[in-house]
């Protein structure tokens, strides 16, 4: 690891969720390599604890999308680090189907990429608007801007992690909360190999690995910038899905059809 910077997170006590690997481990050694304190919080115990000792942060192991969960994570992160400076809400579920994809797979979605979201902020906005600061940094995807063929519980879900931080930082903003919402497109984790033939399809050849992910996100946050877009052309894409839906829209319907035939 690098000596501390002396950067926005120097000092910073942080806790990132889905820490255990891809992004949100990549996220935890960049902070860690700032100066900041960190909490490793994963579902898998085993994954959560190897990343923690390996950066010597602290794991803090659990469910990051339950109002229990995020009670409990947050309670222990504030026992561990004396406060939270900075959650980031990265932990998040893929999951593949359309409108006939089991109710299991839409309450999964909303739960974990939305609620454990909302759950969070609640907790934590108290003592950030006491004080006057505080750091909201949601892992959202690309998805969320755009949409993700394939997979439409993992898109919705998305678009509504965009959507609450968004109103994050639209009501909080004056009173010192930043918020950031990170889209990148494809990433070398384990969602984007769960959705196979897909996945690679869309994203494949423009997949990113997790450690230039975080090197943005620190980019933003010194930068004071809502939406982190490590795959630039992301924008324009978003910027012709709001100008010009239709044809957007044709041009995605053209590669669905592509994938189905088994071309793309």
């Amino acid at each position: 690891m690098t000596a501390p910077s002396g950067g926005p997170l120097s000092g910073r006590r942080c806790v990132v969720t889905g820490a255990g690997r891809g992004i949100g481990a990549a996220l935890a050694e960049a902070f860690v390599a700032e100066g900041a304190q960190v909490v490793v919080n994963d579902l898998d115990a085993g994954a959560a604890a190897a990343t923690a000792a390996r950066l010597g942060a602290v794991a803090v192991p659990g469910d990051a999308a339950s109002r229990e969960g995020v009670a409990a994570l947050i309670e222990a992160a504030r026992a561990e680090l004396g406060g939270i400076d900075v959650y980031c809400a990265n932990a998040g579920v893929g999951t593949s189907g359309g409108a006939d994809a089991p109710e299991s797979a839409w309450s999964a979605a909303w739960e974990v990429n939305v609620m454990g979201h909302v759950r969070a902020a609640e907790l934590l906005l108290p003592e950030w608007l006491e004080r006057g600061e505080g750091r909201f940094v949601a892992t959202v995807s690309a998805a969320g801007l755009l949409t993700m063929l394939g997979s439409a519980p993992y898109s919705v879900s998305k678009h509504a992690a965009l959507a609450f931080a968004e109103w994050l930082s639209a009501t909080y903003r004056h009173r010192g909360v930043r918020v950031h919402a990170l889209c990148p497109q494809g990433v070398r984790t384990k969602i984007l190999q769960d959705a196979g033939r897909v996945g690679e399809a869309l994203m494949g050849a423009t997949a990113l690995e997790p450690a230039q992910v975080a090197r943005e996100v620190l980019r933003a946050i010194a930068e004071e910038r809502f939406l982190i877009l490590p795959h630039p052309e992301v924008a324009g894409y978003y910027a012709n899905r709001a100008t010009d839906p239709d044809g957007w829209l044709g041009a995605m319907n053209h590669l669905q059809r592509k994938i189905v035939e088994g071309q793309a």
